[in-house]
């Protein structure tokens, strides 16, 4: 049976350059393959998505970030997403015929591999975490790069791998092991940052929002309006239309259009069924009566009874 591991790394740049150089590496490794990639100047960050066996996924994550610590300076960052290196975070996702504990262990393999080559700090986070707190990634990243140096001396954030300092241009990296969560951007019309984050603040978990969301403000310039970044970590137990429904309630408390919306990275198709079912009251919408996925179903039904 094939096996499929999908790794999402999070790189600190947006240098198109830089960008083209970390992706052939994912591309040039054999039986990996990209999936998909944004970044853009207000994060200054680039998100990747690939998919691969265990082996070839752990190759191409090591190869993408060895490029990354050679090229990316962290002294010279800005951003307007959280972060704390050049390779950021670094999560390791079952998708078919992987265990949650395969990727555990493909994460700390990284994470060792990463920090004896090149010194980097290494923490480790999610289901991967080593402890109860450093399974929250804002824990692991508190002060961000700012405040690195100062941190990571504390005993309680010790890295797990690596020095006890900083990398002197590629600060710290974070990876783990994660299920498939749903990134999802909105854009609102205005470009107050202040209301922006006020919006955000009642969507986020941890500031009396949804459990499994994480909400964040920021503003684009090119267009002249802010964005509410969210990563809903269990789209399931927190469905997106209720995410947007309450986000639809906080801006409308500001008088603040919503302009548009984006998923970032790739999206999963029982969030989007979720989402049609809610909006066009659709009382029998499941993955198998979605096109595609029932051919898909019935030709390895098919496969199956004529190898058994």
């Amino acid at each position: 049976m094939r096996e499929i591991v999908e790794c999402v790394p999070n790189f600190s740049t947006s240098d198109p350059e830089i960008v083209e150089l970390i992706l052939n590496e994912i591309k040039e490794t054999p039986n990996a393959f990209l999936l998909d990639y944004t970044f853009d100047d207000y994060y200054n960050r680039l998100v990747v998505s690939f998919v691969g066996n265990k082996e070839s996924a752990l190759e191409a994550a090591l190869k993408a970030a060895s490029r990354a610590v050679e090229l990316i300076d962290m002294r010279k960052h800005k951003g307007q997403h959280p972060r704390m290196g050049a390779v950021d975070v670094v999560p390791f996702i079952p998708v078919k015929n992987v265990t949650m504990d395969d990727c555990v262990e493909l994460a700390r393999k990284f994470g060792q591999t990463l920090a004896e080559k090149y010194d980097v700090p290494v923490y480790l986070y999610g289901e991967a975490a080593s402890t109860s707190e450093r399974s929250d990634l804002d824990w692991i990243r508190k002060g961000e790069y700012e405040e690195l140096a100062e941190m990571i001396v504390k005993p309680e954030h010790k890295p797990d791998f690596g020095p006890a300092k900083p990398h002197p241009t590629a600060g710290a990296t974070t990876t783990g092991a994660r299920k498939v969560m749903a990134g999802f951007n909105v854009n609102l019309g205005t470009a107050d940052l202040k209301v922006a984050k006020k919006i955000a603040k009642a969507l986020h978990a941890k500031k009396g929002g949804f459990s499994n969301v994480k909400a964040m403000a920021a503003f684009i310039p090119e267009k002249n309006v802010t964005q509410i970044g969210m990563s809903i970590s269990n789209f399931e137990k927190t469905p997106l239309y209720r995410v947007f429904e309450m986000l639809k309630v906080e801006a409308a408390r500001y008088n603040v259009p919503i302009i548009g919306s984006e998923f970032c990275g790739m999206t999963p198709l029982k969030a989007l069924i979720d989402i049609a079912a809610y909006y066009l009251k659709i009382d029998n919408l499941t993955e198998d009566r979605v096109l595609e996925i029932a051919v898909q179903n019935a030709i390895e039904k098919g496969e199956r009874q004529y190898h058994s």
